[in-house]
C-alpha cells in the first residue's frame, strides 16, 4: 500500500479541504507551512444572528476545558494565543454567512471565536446555543488553502466547491 498521511486536521463535522502527503518528506514540509503560519486557510461558517460589523478580528486565547474532555474553552490567563479574522459575506434574517481566516490553528478555534463574538455556528452542539444547534449539520466548511509550494516554489491555491453548502443554509451563490 502506498504512503498517505494527513498533513492537517479538521473537526470531524467540518466539511471541505483536507491536505494529504504522499511521503514523510512532503508531510513534514507541508506541516511546517501550517506551523510557521505560511498556509492561508479560508473557511465559510453559517452563524446564528447577523453581525453589525462587516469585518472583525477575534484574539481570544484558548485552552483545554478540564471539565469536559475533547472540549476547549476561552481562557485569557492560561490559554494559548489564537487569532481569527472574520468577514460577513451574506446576511439573512436570522443567520449570516461568514468568511473565517484563522491565523493560528487551535482546536475548535473558529467555532469558539464565533461563539465568543456572539454568533455561534449553526448546528454546533458543542459550543453553540440550543437555538444554534437545532439538529442541523455543522455550518462550517474548509473552502480554501493557499501557499507557496516548498518543492516547486510556485503559488498554489486549492478551493472547495461552496454552492451546495451555501444553498443548504439558504444562501444563493
Amino acid at each position: 500500500m502506498k504512503f498517505v498521511r494527513f498533513v492537517h486536521r479538521l473537526d470531524a463535522e467540518t466539511t471541505g479541504i483536507v491536505l494529504l502527503g504522499k511521503s514523510m518528506g512532503a508531510v513534514r514540509a507541508y506541516s511546517d507551512l501550517f506551523e510557521s503560519r505560511k498556509m492561508e486557510k479560508i473557511y465559510y461558517a453559517v452563524v446564528q444572528g447577523v453581525p453589525n460589523e462587516q469585518e472583525w478580528t477575534c484574539r481570544v486565547k484558548l485552552a483545554p476545558d478540564p471539565h469536559r474532555r475533547g472540549r476547549m474553552k476561552a481562557d485569557s490567563r492560561h490559554g494559548k494565543s489564537a487569532e481569527t479574522r472574520f468577514r460577513v459575506l451574506r446576511s439573512g434574517s436570522a443567520t449570516a454567512l461568514i468568511e473565517a481566516r484563522p491565523f493560528t490553528g487551535r482546536t475548535h478555534q473558529i467555532r469558539i471565536h464565533l461563539t465568543e463574538s456572539g454568533f455561534p455556528v449553526v448546528g454546533d452542539d458543542l459550543y453553540g446555543s440550543p437555538k444554534a444547534g437545532s439538529g442541523r449539520n455543522l455550518g462550517l466548511r474548509a473552502v480554501g488553502l493557499a501557499y507557496t509550494d516548498p518543492f516547486r516554489r510556485k503559488r498554489v491555491q486549492i478551493r472547495a466547491p461552496v454552492e451546495e453548502f451555501c444553498r443548504e443554509y439558504g444562501f444563493n451563490w
